[in-house]
């Protein structure tokens, strides 16, 4: 070890001793009883010692208000270099900084959010790039062009130079976007497994509504199905009442909203009433004398007070 490590090791005794010069330096760049007591002081090299202080700000838990002071050399005079608030080894810190493609989750796209892809995205591959080519006999195609350079042939302007080499209506690209199929870049297998995968563990055959379904999707009325490939395991649920409406459920998945889960019992249907016509039943229009509930009063004075 040089002689020039070890003085530095060894604090300055006027930088040490200037606690009270990196206190007051430390209160002027936070505020008066923020500043707590004295920590301790590490020597950063000749001459230069750095102070700390507890802080007592709220929120700031484990750290420290580091304030380095240093002389110059044959100077007795100490000056101050800086006073910065550190982390302590226990200080309460933030959690590392994530940049912004690996920290956005599924759901966190908002209205109006624009969502740009990579070009090396692996959930994507090349697809149609709607470039025409022209076919391999063409007078324009490069194939013709390097036999043209390889024989030493010159093609001459006439009528058929003039026409269209490809009518417009028979191109690839036309095809291709009449079909749907025009895209820089499509799915890949990868891109593929991924979206399976994710749209299997919400809604596939392991969740708890799959377990307790009476039956599976595959055999719901309300399963619109879906093309590609993709359409052999799974398709979109068009069951306002079931928990995966309007979502892609595996074909394996299920719930109790199934179609065929159980029928709705009709309400019983009263008998039609049954009219004899053959027969007829007499309707006293006055009723009898002994039809009321209080016996037939055999005086006088009780017939008149109305007594039946």
């Amino acid at each position: 070890m040089s002689a020039a490590t070890t003085r530095s090791r060894t604090p300055d005794r006027l930088c040490a001793e200037a606690i009270d010069l990196a206190r007051a330096a430390a209160e002027e760049a936070a505020a008066p009883g923020v500043v707590g007591e004295h920590a301790g002081l590490v020597s950063e090299g000749d001459r230069v010692v750095t102070h700390y202080f507890a802080c007592k700000e709220l929120g700031y838990r484990g750290w420290r208000w580091a304030v380095t002071v240093a002389r110059a050399s044959r100077a007795k005079i100490v000056t101050v270099d800086e006073a910065v608030l550190l982390p302590g080894p226990d200080a309460l810190l933030a959690p590392e900084w994530v940049p912004w493609s690996e920290r956005l989750r599924p759901g966190d796209m908002g209205p109006g959010d624009l969502l740009p892809t990579d070009a090396e995205d692996l959930r994507l591959e090349p697809g149609w790039t709607g470039e025409d080519e022209p076919p391999p006999n063409s007078a324009v195609s490069h194939e013709m062009a390097d036999l043209v350079e390889a024989e030493d042939a010159e093609v001459t302007a006439g009528p058929p130079a003039e026409l269209s080499v490809v009518p417009a209506r028979g191109t690839i690209s036309a095809v291709a976007e009449e079909l749907g199929m025009r895209r820089a870049r499509v799915l890949s297998r990868y891109g593929l497994h991924v979206a399976a995968d994710r749209w299997e563990e919400g809604y596939g055959p392991k969740t708890a509504m799959a377990q307790a379904a009476p039956a599976s999707c595959v055999s719901c009325g309300f399963l619109a199905r879906i093309g590609g490939s993709l359409g052999q395991a799974f398709g979109v649920c068009a069951n306002e009442f079931s928990p995966a409406d309007g979502r892609v459920v595996s074909l394996a998945y299920g719930c109790g909203g199934h179609s065929e889960a159980a029928v709705m019992p009709k309400p019983p249907q009263p008998a039609p009433p049954v009219i004899d016509e053959t027969r007829v039943d007499p309707f006293p229009l006055r009723p009898a004398p002994d039809s009321g509930s209080v016996p037939v009063a055999e005086d006088e004075a009780a017939a008149e007070l109305g007594h039946s």
